[in-house]
């Protein structure tokens, strides 16, 4: 596959955010881009605006039968009509891994994985790129806030990628920097074990080009057996990793902190998003920007005007008496980072959160850990299972969560339910998070809320 000589690409699955990046990387080159989705969304609109040609129905009739590449995303079933037409009639057929594969051979790539992290770090990393003018293609795994979207491309043969370990897709890349952000178990569907998570983590790095450089989360798991040639770790406020924050202030919902090095330090850095977990997350993406050469001015400009990603601890409403986030939270470490934080930036508002668990194999190998970070919460409102990809699993519903949480009160409910309740008792701080529809829920509660 060279992309330089591909005249047109077929997406089957293009609205998901992965491959709706790599079909904006296309049609920015001048490729036709067409593709299948099974619904029309917000992103799906969004490209045929652009001039993406869409269709929503699994038709053979529809497709492009000229197409030199298609690309097709793992959440499509083997048995999709589309998909089996293209390889039963020899087309190239490969994944969207297969693509930013091709990407980070020929183009200096900055990757970032991490079962946490992932998509904050590398649309920080891809902002500070952009708003410094040093200029980067960017394919992120969120919609950034300063751009509303999640691609773009320059001329610079620059590439900062996020790193998806489902379907082990990650370790097709091959980075010049990468990023190892945290390496908790997650995907025991396709991993099956916690050691075998922390074993593809370890591949992610030995992955990385002659001379590159790893900057992997102080404290990590088996550190010691992640593999580059130069390697660096970042913590928040751990002086015995090679870079961290100090000073950390807490001002108006974000944070203002220095970021030290042995050799370097940027004083007075304004974020001016929520989350602790956050700081951390620019204390890495600061380093990349420094390992490339960017000016400590430059740096600090682009971090005030960073304006976080859609769907990552992002303020909906913000009065004084009374907050609304949103977050894609689905793992248990996750959602003690967010209602950890939340607590932490407004400890005089009452917490309700709102959380739909994703996945009946996630919930069931984590149903302990989901009850434990919710019960840092004052009240949860739990919605049914979200199950994506996966069929219902016998005894494992919301239910399961419920039982284990202590302290808060907790009520199920479906999603259409919650606007009627979040009304009738007004939140002080309220906090909608899970990686399913619950995103429906956000602007009628923003509205009723404001």
């Amino acid at each position: 596959m060279e992309l330089k000589s591909i005249k047109s690409v077929y997406f089957v699955g293009i609205g998901g955010i992965g491959m709706s990046a790599i079909a904006r990387f296309f049609h920015e080159k001048g490729v036709t881009v067409t593709g299948y989705d099974r619904t029309s969304t917000v992103l799906t609109r969004q490209l045929e605006t652009e001039g993406i040609s869409i269709h929503y129905t699994d038709d053979v009739t529809l497709l492009d039968k000229t197409a030199d590449l298609v690309v097709y995303t793992p959440a499509i079933p083997a048995t999709h009509n589309e998909l089996t037409w293209y390889r039963d009639n020899s087309f190239e057929v490969v994944k969207r891994s297969d693509v930013l594969q091709e990407i980070t051979r020929e183009l200096f790539a900055i990757t970032v994985a991490g079962t946490h992290g992932k998509t904050t770090v590398s649309t920080m990393i891809a902002h500070l790129l952009r708003h410094t003018g040093y200029g980067c293609n960017a394919f992120l795994g969120g919609i950034s806030v300063n751009y509303d979207r999640n691609f773009w491309s320059s001329d610079k043969a620059v590439a900062v990628i996020e790193a998806d370990e489902y379907d082990r897709s990650f370790l097709k890349l091959s980075p010049d920097i990468a990023v190892l952000t945290a390496m908790d178990a997650d995907h025991l569907d396709i991993y099956g074990t916690a050691e075998a998570v922390e074993e593809a983590f370890i591949q992610y790095t030995q992955n990385i080009k002659p001379n590159g450089t790893l900057l992997a989360r102080f404290g990590l798991h088996r550190n010691k057996d992640l593999k580059a040639t130069n390697k660096l770790t970042y913590s928040l406020q751990n002086d015995a990793a090679n870079v961290y924050a100090q000073n950390i202030k807490i001002q108006n919902g974000g944070y203002l902190f220095d970021v030290v090095q042995q050799d370097w330090m940027i004083t007075d850095i304004r974020m001016h998003i929520g989350g602790m977990h956050n700081v951390e997350n620019a204390v890495v993406a600061i380093a990349v920007a420094h390992l490339l050469g960017i000016s400590q001015d430059k740096i600090r400009e682009a971090m005030e005007d960073f304006k976080g990603i859609k769907r990552r601890f992002e303020y909906l409403v913000k009065k004084d008496d009374l907050v609304y986030i949103d977050d894609y939270a689905h793992h248990p470490e996750e959602l003690r980072a967010l209602i950890t934080s939340a607590k932490t930036l407004f400890p005089d508002l009452k917490c309700t959160i709102i959380f739909q668990p994703h996945l009946f194999t996630r919930t069931r190998d984590f149903a302990d850990g989901f009850a434990e970070s919710l019960s840092l919460a004052d009240e949860v409102i739990l919605l049914p299972i979200y199950p994506a990809r996966e069929l219902p699993i016998e005894g494992v519903t919301s239910e399961m969560i419920a039982a284990k949480i202590e302290g808060p009160s907790v009520t199920i409910m479906p999603r259409d339910s919650v606007a009627a309740l979040v009304k009738e008792h007004r939140p002080e701080m309220l906090i909608t998070a899970g990686a399913g529809d619950i995103d429906l829920l956000r602007e009628p509660l923003k509205e009723l809320l404001s």
